[in-house]
């Protein structure tokens, strides 16, 4: 199973950084630092929607259907000349289904953590958030997932293996009232304390090499 760090190191997360990059005109080591914060927190948004199973089968009626992985498939074509004001807006449909009241949040917070300004980021959500359904529905099709036991276990095991300052990040921003639940529905495998709290964290430089 790959995991969103072996993704990012990869031929197309490289290739996803540098297109996000041009997109928005910021620096590909900063655009580095939000994606790196803005994958997990996707997946771990998609998770805890799809705790009950009837928000499993929502997404993987939407991962079969509208958003079916075809976009991994020309990245190339996706950024050459700009994103398609479709995909924009596609990923803002996405954006406001899995954050919710939460997409301001944490818009703001990973522009305070990555030092990039908050339209930048909102902006680079838009762009990722239908590649990442992308790739949850390429590994969904390779894992033959047709349940909602699947899915909870796909999107654990792409999430597993976080650095510490991304489960700071997951809990302090997906879990807004501070109980703790989103360790139990959300995070599972990915935290290590059911009340572990703390600040967000540092940038993860590290998974960059920085």
């Amino acid at each position: 199973m790959e995991g969103l760090l072996d993704l990012l190191n990869s031929p197309i997360g490289k290739q996803v950084i540098s297109g996000v990059a041009g997109q928005t005109g910021q620096a590909e080591n900063k655009t580095a630092d939000v994606l790196s914060m803005a994958m997990p927190l996707l997946l771990g948004a998609m998770k805890k929607n799809a705790a009950t199973p009837e928000g499993a089968q929502g997404l993987m009626n939407a991962l079969s259907s509208k958003h079916d992985g075809s976009i991994l498939d020309d990245l190339g074509g996706l950024f050459n000349g700009g994103v398609d004001q479709s995909v924009m807006d596609d990923g803002t449909g996405i954006l406001g289904h899995v954050f919710g009241g939460k997409q301001v949040n944490v818009e703001n917070t990973l522009s305070q953590r990555s030092g990039i300004d908050t339209d930048s980021v909102a902006n680079i959500l838009k762009i990722v958030a239908p590649i990442v359904m992308g790739i949850l529905a390429k590994q969904t099709s390779e894992n033959k997932v047709s349940d909602a036991s699947g899915m909870d276990n796909l999107l654990g095991s792409m999430l597993g293996g976080q650095p510490e300052e991304n489960q700071s990040l997951l809990t302090t921003l997906l879990d807004a009232d501070g109980d703790g639940s989103i360790l139990d529905d959300v995070a599972g495998m990915v935290m290590d304390s059911p009340k572990k709290k703390g600040g967000i964290g540092g940038l993860l430089g590290n998974l960059f090499g920085k």
